[in-house]
This record gives structure tokens, sequence and C-alpha cells, in this order.
């Protein structure tokens, strides 16, 4: 599935996208139980074959739950986390053996949709259907893995897809095919307006025109409460004006968007 929410303004729309990205994720993604590999997923190399025959359903899900909520997590060790300056996966792929530090992760809500008994070369194994809903920075074969070392048989992801982000999901995405149809046909591709993407995903405060003026000229104004998420500031013609912090005594810019004529 490609998005249809594409947002106007290169420029303008990676500055939202900084805020967007930091939103909880949500995937849909097969784990394998009984084989664990390098990479934590079925492009690595399988590095121990333990088999799962007869997992218990209630051990399964003690370790589920013990994999929710919030959780330190360590890191796969192909992830893109630079140690000196060098990216994890890249001393993993040169030979060296790297041992990341666990960090605070959040899972809410993790979920075995279906379980499908199989063999891989005569290995009994255990394909776990799942969905997980989790903060940004979580490795969900990182999941897999610890769900597998629970259990003591070993487990990686063979499937991944992301489903959501924040407020967004995959249900407001257009096909490829749609899209090249609309290409082909000189059609316009469906467009999110900035100022739309910011109210599907954050609070609002709608703003006066002075209030717009001082925000633009890089001033603070006065707050209408306090509150610790950021908030889509909203100018009176309706544009995205700056994405605002109003966590201190008063309100203040945390990024500015130019009127997208100037872009």
């Amino acid at each position: 599935m490609a998005t249809g929410l594409l947002l106007i303004g290169i420029g303008r729309a990676t500055k939202l996208l900084t805020f967007l990205v930091g939103c909880d994720k949500t995937y849909t993604a097969t784990v394998r139980l009984g084989q664990s590999t390098v990479t934590d997923d079925a492009e690595g190399d399988v590095v121990e074959s333990l088999g799962a025959r007869n997992v218990d359903p209630a051990e399964l899900e003690r370790a589920v739950a013990s994999l929710s909520g919030d959780i330190e997590q360590v890191p796969s060790s192909v992830s893109a986390i630079k140690i000196d300056g060098v990216r994890s996966y890249a001393r993993v792929r040169g030979g060296e053996e790297v041992a990341l530090k666990a960090r605070p992760v959040r899972v809410a809500r993790f979920d075995v949709r279906a379980q499908r008994a199989s063999a891989v070369d005569g290995l009994p194994v255990l394909d776990l259907d799942i969905e997980v809903q989790v903060s940004s920075g979580t490795y969900v074969r990182a999941l897999a893995r610890d769900l597998g070392a629970d259990l003591g048989v070993g487990g990686h992801l063979t499937a991944l897809r992301r489903t959501g982000v924040g407020r967004f999901d995959v249900t407001a995405a257009d096909t490829l095919q749609d899209l090249t149809t609309l290409r082909d046909e000189g059609a316009a591709l469906p467009v999110l307006p900035l100022a739309q993407a910011a109210r599907g995903q954050f609070a609002v405060r709608e703003l006066t025109a002075d209030q717009e003026r001082d925000l633009r000229h890089g001033k603070r104004i006065a707050h209408d409460g306090v509150r610790q998420d950021p908030v889509a500031g909203i100018g009176p013609a309706g544009d995205l004006v700056a994405i605002l912090d109003e966590s201190g005594d008063s309100t203040r810019s945390q990024v500015v968007f130019p009127p997208f004529e100037q872009v």
C-alpha cells in the first residue's frame, strides 16, 4: 500500500514529520518460535535451532504479558544505533560482537492473533501472527527475540508491516495501482494539507492574526493552559503556523512553517 497522505511542500512536510515520527507505531508481524537468527529476523543466518514443540499456552500468555507495558529492551544488534560513530549493524556485518545497552520502551498492546504449527527442514516451529502498538524506538524483532528467549526456544521475525503512526493508519492509504492510474491519467495525486495532517494528530490552538505574527517573528505568546504534548497552532486562514510548546509559563514555537506561497 502507498500512503495517500501526501503532504504539501517537501521542506514543510519534513518539519512536521519530525514530530510525527516520535508518535507510537502500530505493526502486524509474524514471529517464528523455535529458531534464532543473528539479525533477529529472517534475513540473518540461523544461529540456534531448538524447535518449538508443544509450547504451553499459559507460558506463552505469560511471556507476552512480560513484554507488555513499560519495559527495558536491548535493541537488535543490527540496528542503526551508533557505537563510537559507527552504526551497530555495520559493526556486526564486519564480524564484531555488539552488546547494546537496554533502554526504556513502551509496548501499549501486544496481541497474538493466530498460531500455526509448522516445520522447517523437519524442525517443529510455531508461527505467531501478532499485532503490537509500541513507542517510537521499539524494535519489534527484539520483541520476537525476547519472546523466544523467555520461552526457551528462541525466536525471530519473519514478516513485519507498519500499519499505523500515531492517529494515522493504513486505512487512509491508496494502493500503488490507484496512484499509478491517477499519474497515467494526468490526474492530481491525493494530497493532505499540512494543517489537516496536524489537526489529525495533535491538540489544536486556533491563533489570532496578532499571535500568528508574533510567532512568525520569533516571539512568545501567552498560553491558554499548560499542555505537555506538542500543539498545532493554526492561523486565521487555516494554515499550520507552528508546532507549539505550551509546557512553560508562556507559549513558544518549536518550529514555524512559512506561508505556503513563500515555499
